[in-house]
């Protein structure tokens, strides 16, 4: 079985790390393949939103397989400067498109990573989560270090990150790590329910917004101001943006084409 799966119904993706024997760890394989996955869903037009989770019920992901993968990253010669090593798992991830982590599971180390590359985050209660790196004398590569400090209270993240801290699904929820806990059995089905209705929203507005978000939070609030005003701007010539406040006007559904 290939380590990343890629399925696509109507306009929802779902990739599924495909290594539940290893809690769905990223062997070099599954590295590339990730990799080919993120640009598969940010090329192809037909696919608005992706959904990623771990195969099983006892892993989202545990991040880096370190047997496989520190030999190749620490190889004697290596040229530490340019090799994406660790944090390779989230290079191709700077993509506008709306994404959702189905948590099932452990979600450590490069699994965290993953999951807060995500702009939504859902778990089941047998989640649990942390950047564990420092534990073995290396660090979080993937984002982790930037990331987490902004989805969370920056206490919080440094305890988490500089003890080695995991918490549980109950606590990731409470200090607003994920939005909400659902039952295992109603992780997937939750998760495509959120999806379908970010494919009901206008797709090229809620592609901006996420950009707005995204790039404003590291510029001051004038420029961030600009930027959203910019972004709204390349919205009015769109078709989605006059089928919307028709379809409003008709009291009907919008029927929007990422145009």
């Amino acid at each position: 079985m290939p380590p990343v799966l890629y399925e696509q119904k109507a306009k929802i993706v779902t990739i599924t790390l495909n290594r539940p024997e290893a809690m769905n760890s990223v062997d070099p394989e599954t590295q590339e393949e990730l990799v080919r996955a993120w640009t598969r869903f940010r090329d192809d037009d037909s696919a608005w939103v992706a959904i990623l989770t771990g195969a099983g019920d006892r892993a989202f992901s545990a991040g880096a397989d370190l047997k496989k993968m520190i030999p190749r990253v620490f190889a004697p010669g290596q040229r530490r400067d340019l090799e994406p090593g660790l944090g390779g798992i989230t290079r191709g991830l700077e993509i506008w498109k709306p994404m959702i982590a189905a948590v099932n599971g452990h979600c450590l180390a490069g699994g965290l990573e993953l999951a807060l590359a995500c702009d939504l985050r859902l778990a089941s209660p047998n989640a649990t989560f942390g950047l564990t790196e420092v534990r073995w004398a290396i660090m979080p590569g993937a984002g982790g270090t930037q990331r987490l400090p902004r989805a969370v209270p920056l206490a919080k993240a440094m305890e988490m990150i500089l003890m080695a801290q995991t918490i549980d699904a109950v606590e990731a929820y409470r200090i607003g790590l994920v939005n909400k806990v659902v039952p295992l059995t109603e992780l997937i089905p939750t998760a495509m329910e959120w999806a379908q209705t970010l494919c009901e929203r206008g797709p090229l507005a809620v592609r901006a917004a996420k950009e707005a978000v995204i790039r404003g939070r590291s510029l001051p609030l004038a420029d961030g101001l600009r930027l959203e005003a910019f972004l709204s701007g390349t919205l009015r010539g769109t078709e989605d943006a006059v089928e919307g406040p028709k379809a409003f006007a008709e009291k009907r559904k919008p029927q929007f084409k990422a145009r």
